[in-house]
């Protein structure tokens, strides 16, 4: 792996958290994902599935976890199932994990190679009350792919119709929304590699280059660091393309008076930085760009130093008062009108997405970040001590022909968040010098 060694502690204390949380006379079953194909023999990079990583620690196919608190035998409580590798495999793609190699990352003792699995699943499943089974239940989750989790899902429920079966996910959310110090570490490290990128991209930036040279460089940098690169797909939006959302092409000319949006961040050991960042393309900004660049700015410190704190709901307390803030900033740029926004204000039960400032900021302001960028958090949630989350308020103006949208990565506290991207320039005086100083 590009990545250093992670503390096996970090999964042992997972596993255990998970254990307690199951009913008695349980037992749990996550898979590994699949190798992705593009078509014809052609693969793409294997990313693995988020719970079992979360789980184990292990970053290969063809991989299982057996939790099963309850089993007479303490040494099957946890067994970690792993593809043996062959000589073949070995010339092909490489070796594969050991099995001492397996407990020395996982911390799991019991490991066993893939043909153990089905024997001791058949020799386990008539002892257990329930089967705990895993599949992907993000609120946003739009894909039809069918993975290991749910083809195990399946064969179970097909082949043993009268075991009961529980929903893993629920449980695995609550856990993954609070961020250990070991976690949070690996996040720092992939937003200080986001930060080496930024700071090349400010060095480099000239009117002339492509959208797609500025990823180049971005790359460059995130690989040289030990990332596998882009935590997402980069948006690098020039002009009036940062009006576009989720704008991908990244094929246009960054032209002299443009701005350039950036979301762009750096993934380290399957976590993931966001970053947001929009500077001008020539090193200065207009009037009209500060103004409205200084309002966003003052809205990500307003969420980050005021807002957002352990105990406050997302959706219903959180999204509205950012809602009401960005309506006062839009009114002072001449954009909204104060008696339109104070009359509206009087119907409180008219929807947020109809709302007049929704046509200069149509998108949510905060969401968890961890080993998924769109990390998984429960329904109708609320900011918890630990819990990492995104800030980046934006505001776009098509037919001024630019938009804006800053992110910073906060730590939830009680005691004053932690900013894991403070250390990246982002006040408009200081963007200017730094581009200035790297012409």
């Amino acid at each position: 792996m590009k990545y250093d060694p992670i503390d096996s502690r970090l999964f042992v204390e997972n596993r255990r958290h998970l254990a307690a949380q199951l009913k008695p006379g349980s037992l749990a079953v996550v898979n590994s994902a699949d190798i992705p194909w593009r078509c014809a023999d052609g693969s793409m990079k294997f990313i693995q599935n988020s719970d079992l990583f979360y789980l184990t620690g292990v970053d290969q196919e063809e991989s299982t976890l057996i939790l099963w608190p309850d089993a007479p035998d303490p040494a099957q409580r946890e067994m970690l199932f792993v593809r043996e590798t062959s000589e073949l495999i070995a010339i092909w793609e490489g070796a594969k994990l050991t099995q001492a190699g397996a407990t020395e990352v996982s911390g799991i003792a019991n490991v066993q190679w893939n043909d153990q699995l089905e024997p001791v699943l058949r020799r386990a499943l008539p002892t257990v009350e329930r089967i705990y089974l895993n599949h992907n239940e993000h609120a946003r989750s739009s894909s039809n792919a069918v993975t290991p989790d749910d083809r195990f899902r399946e064969r179970i429920q097909l082949l043993h119709p009268g075991l009961s079966c529980e929903r893993l996910a629920p449980i695995l959310t609550r856990l993954r929304t609070v961020k250990s110090d070991i976690e949070i570490a690996l996040l720092q490290r992939a937003c200080d590699i986001t930060a080496d990128g930024f700071a090349r991209t400010l060095r480099c930036l000239r009117p002339g280059m492509k959208e797609y040279e500025v990823e180049a460089e971005l790359l460059h940098e995130f690989v040289r660091q030990g990332s596998r690169g882009f935590a997402y797909e980069p948006i690098i939006a020039s002009g009036r393309n940062a009006c576009v959302l989720h704008y991908i092409s990244n094929d246009q000319v960054c032209r002299d008076g443009d701005l350039l949006l950036m979301d762009v961040a750096a993934e380290y050991a399957n976590y993931n930085a966001d970053l947001t960042r929009t500077v001008p393309v020539n090193g200065r900004f207009t009037p009209r760009q500060r103004a409205v660049y200084d309002a966003v700015h003052r809205t990500l410190r307003h969420c980050i130093d005021e807002l957002i704190r352990p105990g406050v709901k997302i959706r219903e307390v959180y999204a509205k008062q950012v809602a009401r803030y960005v309506e006062d900033e839009l009114i002072a740029l001449g954009l909204l009108d104060g008696a339109a926004v104070r009359e509206e204000r009087k119907d409180e039960g008219k929807k947020e997405e109809v709302r007049l400032y929704r046509k200069y900021f149509m998108h949510g302001v905060s969401h968890s970040l961890g080993i998924d960028v769109h990390d998984v958090a429960p329904p109708e949630a609320e900011f918890v001590d630990g819990m990492v989350v995104t800030v980046e308020p934006g505001i776009y103006l098509p037919d001024e022909g630019f938009g804006i949208r800053l992110e910073n990565d906060i730590v939830v506290r009680a005691g004053g968040n932690v900013d894991l991207m403070g250390h990246i320039p982002i006040d408009a005086d200081e963007i200017e010098a730094l581009m200035a100083a790297g012409r």
